[in-house]
């Protein structure tokens, strides 16, 4: 066995993954859970008992004690409720672990956010064992628990989770897709939607970290000034890796091996002390998974180095903040839809899943941009290196001219190459990489996949590519809709069409286009001028959260997720009341900390520094000096006015908190720290109550 082996062998060990699934179920058992797992058939109920018996061996022998239906409640982060395998029979101890235990749990409901549909006294609660993603080994100093993904749901049947939404999207996205593909002479396959999920953070020494009351309450600075370095020189993004970082790397990638989780790339992203972790594609439900535990690790690990990982949005002013790249494909019978092929009749394919996707997003913009509205990320969208508020997609340039000529054969450019057929040898092949990356975009076609980069950093994957799956199915149906009522279908051996289909499939990708191009740009995001053309192309615009959740409240938009399955009108007003209170909790939060800490630590430092002044003032002109008078004569009138200022500007967020206005919080806030920022440069640097950013970013 070479060295490379070796390694290998640790990745996946805490997982019940294929290995363990042979060796601790009988084959028979094994194939009717693996059929579930990769095929998507409905679980057989006769062998909850053997796979449970089966799992807890495995547990046990991998040291865990405990076991725990782990969940993704709509707090954003995950839940576990550890119960023990000891039980007591006749007196005498046993460890047990039955069907009933690995299949569903009782939680209590109410104490999790349920937007009205659990009250306190209505408390039952139940999670759902999803045998889709594997049942893993949580390990923590000095014992083990085995967790089982689950759903979580109220008992009255609504999703309470993110999980079970994402599962129903994934479902009505496959029936629609099966629809298309028989149209196209495929088989009934099974359908796989595919994620890669890019996480961004950054690390911040623990010793400073506990000195910002603002870090350790909401995970972004409210108060500091600009270092006088920042990413100006651009000499942060693929940089050498600090060495104590690269360690924290090594044990974060350990640890996601054994977990089973792809890690595959790490780097310094552009913001001094920010970096990224990436992992390869896996299918949407088990990567959507991964990616909470990705966190998880990246914080528990981060602590053993003494950093903390910041996942927030925005950590820091000034410099770029940190988003999640939602890479996201589909695949039908093991071929990804979005890969350009090798033949016409492949192209077509591939052709109409682009334009799907492309009219999806023109026709629920205000979806996608809602499923990334967050306080935190209200701070990102727009700045920096994040994408604009208004969604578009990018395509790049080659496919701009493909598409151009799907709407317009004879008028386009390059009209001399033939007026374009679909599914015709006119079609010239297109490259994989067909586009160049445009990072200004929120929603770009990069190869093989759409990134969608509008997602922030602490998001749960789950949420926005629910809505793409749900907004893809539908045009997909609906151009399934079109070519059914053509009849042109089945008139042809599989994987052959006619004329006939191929002239009605051009005219439905012809009349696709001409409704939504509108949101396809392949321009500079970032430029000012690109809001004022999205306007006028009727794009919807949502600057901030509150506008941008208006969506979920929308009676057509209710209707699509009723349409599918997907969420119920009382499900999603739910999460439409969850995501408002959440979004006004966190930035009355901000307020309450960032009025706490200029007046307990700003205030009375800059009060100290002002006393000083006004001594040394007093003692020089006691003596009759003259030299530097008039220096610390400007310096006290520039601190006085400072005080001032403070004092007027905690009055102002105390009265916006009273009043519990979220905007005028936010704007007294900005205010507060504006003139804090000021002080902060003219108060002694050993009398400054707060660890600075040159510190925080750049020494490890």
């Amino acid at each position: 066995m070479t060295e490379e082996t070796k390694k290998a062998t640790h990745f996946g060990e805490d997982v019940f993954g294929d290995e363990a699934i042979r060796t601790y179920l009988s084959k028979d058992t094994a194939k009717k859970l693996q059929a579930t797992i990769r095929e998507g058939r409905p679980l057989d109920p006769s062998i909850a008992g053997e796979v449970a018996h089966g799992i807890r061996h495995w547990a046990m022998d991998r040291g865990a004690t405990h076991y725990t239906h782990w969940f993704l409640p709509m707090t954003g982060s995950t839940a576990e409720k550890h119960d023990s395998f000891l039980e007591l029979k006749d007196g005498e101890p046993i460890m047990q672990f039955g069907g009933k235990n690995l299949v569903v749990g009782e939680p209590d409901a109410s104490s999790f956010p349920s937007g009205g549909i659990r009250s306190t006294f209505e408390a039952r609660g139940y999670t759902a064992w999803d045998p889709t993603s594997p049942a893993f080994i949580k390990r923590h100093s000095n014992g083990a628990t085995l967790c089982i993904p689950t759903a979580f749901c109220a008992y009255t049947g609504e999703s309470l989770d993110k999980k079970t939404p994402l599962l129903r999207s994934m479902q009505a996205l496959d029936k629609s897709l099966k629809r298309l593909m028989k149209l196209f002479g495929r088989g009934e396959a099974h359908s796989a939607c595919t994620l890669g999920a890019e996480q961004e953070y950054f690390l911040v020494d623990r010793k400073y970290w506990e000195k910002r009351p603002d870090l350790v309450l909401t995970g972004r600075t409210l108060f500091g000034a600009p270092s006088a370095k920042g990413q100006q020189l651009e000499d942060h993004y693929f940089g050498a890796i600090p060495d104590r970082v690269l360690s924290f790397m090594n044990d974060v990638e350990r640890e996601l091996w054994k977990l089973g989780i792809p890690a595959k790339t790490r780097h310094n992203e552009v913001a001094p002390a920010q970096f990224e972790l990436a992992p390869q594609f896996e299918e949407l439900n088990l990567a959507s998974d991964h990616n909470m535990l990705v966190m998880d690790t990246l914080r528990s690990v981060a602590e053993r180095h003494g950093f903390k990982c910041l996942l927030h949005e925005k950590p820091y002013a000034g410099v770029n903040g940190s988003g999640k790249h939602n890479n996201w494909s589909v695949a039908y019978g093991g071929r990804n839809l979005l890969d350009p092929g090798s033949d016409p009749h492949e192209n077509a394919v591939f052709l109409t899943m682009l334009c799907a996707v492309i009219e999806a997003v023109d026709k629920h913009a205000d979806l996608l941009r809602a499923s990334v509205a967050g306080a935190g990320n209200d701070h990102r969208l727009g700045a920096n290196e994040a994408p604009p508020a208004v969604i578009s997609v990018y395509v790049g340039d080659q496919l701009a001219e493909v598409l151009d000529r799907i709407e317009n054969p004879k008028g386009a450019k390059h009209e001399e190459k033939g007026s374009l057929k679909i599914g015709v040898d006119t079609l010239p092949a297109i490259p994989r990489d067909a586009t160049d990356r445009n990072r200004t975009s929120p929603f770009a076609f990069t190869g093989n996949k759409f990134e969608f980069r509008a997602p922030g950093s602490s998001v749960c994957c789950s949420g926005p590519m629910t809505v793409l799956n749900t907004i893809v199915a539908e045009a997909v149906d609906r151009i399934a809709n079109e070519l059914e009522a053509a009849k042109v279908a089945g008139k042809a051996k599989p994987g052959e069409h006619t004329a006939a289909f191929h002239i009605a499939l051009q005219k439905i990708l012809q009349s696709s286009l001409k409704a939504h191009r509108r949101v396809v740009f392949n321009g500079n995001g970032y430029e000012a001028d690109w809001p004022k053309e999205a306007a006028k192309r009727g794009l919807p615009d949502a600057p901030d959260t509150l506008s941008a959740l208006a969506a979920l409240s929308k009676k057509e938009n209710i209707a699509l997720f009723e349409k599918y399955g997907v969420m119920t009108e009382r499900e999603l007003e739910s999460r439409h009341e969850i995501f408002l209170e959440e979004y006004a909790k966190k930035v009355r939060i901000e307020g309450a900390c960032a009025r706490d800490i200029a007046s307990e630590m700003i205030f009375p430092a800059v009060k100290a520094e002002y006393l000083e002044t006004a001594r040394s003032y007093e003692s020089a002109n006691s003596v009759g000096v003259a030299s530097g008078t008039s220096a610390l004569h400007e310096e006290l009138v520039e601190l006085g006015a400072g005080l001032d200022a403070l004092k007027s500007g905690i009055a102002k967020l105390d009265d916006a908190l009273a009043h519990s206005d979220s905007a005028a919080t936010l704007a007294s806030m900005q205010s507060l720290r504006t003139t804090s920022d000021a002080l902060e440069k003219k108060v002694a640097d050993a009398c400054w109550p707060l660890p600075k950013y040159r510190d925080m970013l750049f020494l490890y």
